[in-house]
């Protein structure tokens, strides 16, 4: 082996990759992390949007509901113009 200084390369190459394998470790940790995070948030998300699903179901059942009762006022409302002539029947 060869020696600079007292110091074996090889020992100093050990300990460039130990560092550099500690330091890649350490990134893998913090993007596995994110990605953690990011996963619970698309779960969150996928909750919230089906319930927004569900909400715009309602409102349009809701919205059937006001149309045919408008429509039964407004059928009322001619028999009663029909009824006091206040409108032209038409033959």
């Amino acid at each position: 082996m060869r020696s600079v200084y007292g110091i074996s390369l090889s020992m100093v190459t050990s300990d460039a990759n130990g560092e550099v394998l500690d330091f890649l470790r350490a990134q893998f940790s913090r993007v596995h992390d994110k990605l953690d995070r990011l996963g619970s948030d698309v779960g969150n998300l996928k909750v919230r949007v089906s319930a927004l699903e569900v909400d715009i179901g309602n409102l349009r059942l809701g919205m059937g509901e006001l149309n045919g009762r408008l429509d039964r006022i407004e059928n009322r409302l001619d028999r009663i113009e029909r009824r006091l002539d206040l409108v032209q029947v038409e033959t």
